[in-house]
């Protein structure tokens, strides 16, 4: 695999909490456009990884490599103005606000009138507010929000309020998207919907996604290439079909159910 063709190149990232090794020696390239799925029991080490390449950790060891820049140890606004935007296991949305002022938040730190223009409000700031509302509005639409706009984020269905929160991820322009569970407490219709909601966007937006998830139906079900870590060591990679069939990978994480699934 060329370097050309890699986004992102976690090189040996060692993770160390005192005398806890969370993740220990762990490598792995994604090419542009792939979308890659990060499997394990709970407490393996995989939101530990999406934290060292955000910069809300920096690694004991090894090299986070994004689009050939040596990254390592970024703070996370700088992570995410490079081009790498996240969601989390639990959803954070600002639940008193809308829909459209969750995504509205994504951009401000692009905003480049002042204190002084937004007091008054100057003509200057008023347009920069009108688009950020129309792209906010496209954004929504794109991802089947539009009619939700100007709903109280806390109060949408739980499947909705994923939706918002990847579209406030989106709202940053990333080329990568780290999607940590996005399928947690849903029910398998709103996973399946879930599945072909995230190839729409990969589409759309023309983005690499790498993704931790629980839910072996969404995993297996979107990832062409799923690599599974225990104890924060890889213990294998492969197709859907050569994970399920894996031996070390029943006996660590799927169990016995998945040789008849």
């Amino acid at each position: 695999m060329g370097e050309t063709e890699l986004i992102l190149s976690l090189q040996n990232l060692t993770m160390r909490f005192g005398g806890l090794v969370a993740v220990r020696d762990f490598s792995l390239d994604i090419r542009y456009g792939e979308l890659v799925g990060l499997i394990g029991p709970n407490g393996a080490g995989k939101t530990t990884i999406f934290n060292m390449i955000t910069g809300h950790y920096t690694p004991t060891a090894g090299k986070v490599i994004f689009e050939g820049r040596d990254i390592t140890g970024l703070p996370p606004w700088q992570v995410a103005r490079l081009g790498i935007a996240r969601t989390f296991q639990n959803i954070r949305l600002c639940r008193e606000m809308t829909a459209l002022e969750n995504v509205l938040i994504s951009f401000h730190p692009r905003v480049r009138a002042s204190v002084f223009d937004a007091i008054l409000p100057t003509p200057r700031y008023l347009r920069e507010e009108r688009r950020m509302r129309e792209r906010g509005m496209e954004l929504l639409s794109a991802v089947g929000l539009e009619k939700w706009a100007h709903f109280r984020a806390g109060a949408l269905p739980y499947g909705l309020q994923r939706r918002v929160e990847i579209a406030r991820a989106l709202a940053t322009s990333p080329k990568l998207l780290l999607l940590d569970e996005p399928a947690a407490g849903m029910n398998p219709a709103e996973a399946a919907d879930l599945m072909n909601f995230i190839r729409g966007i990969r589409e759309t937006f023309n983005l690499t996604i790498f993704l931790i998830e629980h839910v072996m139906q969404v995993v297996m079900g979107i990832c062409p290439r799923i690599r599974v870590i225990d104890f924060g060591v890889s213990i294998a990679e492969g197709t859907p079909e050569e994970i399920k069939n894996n031996p070390k990978v029943i006996e660590a994480y799927l169990g016995e159910e998945a040789l008849r699934a």
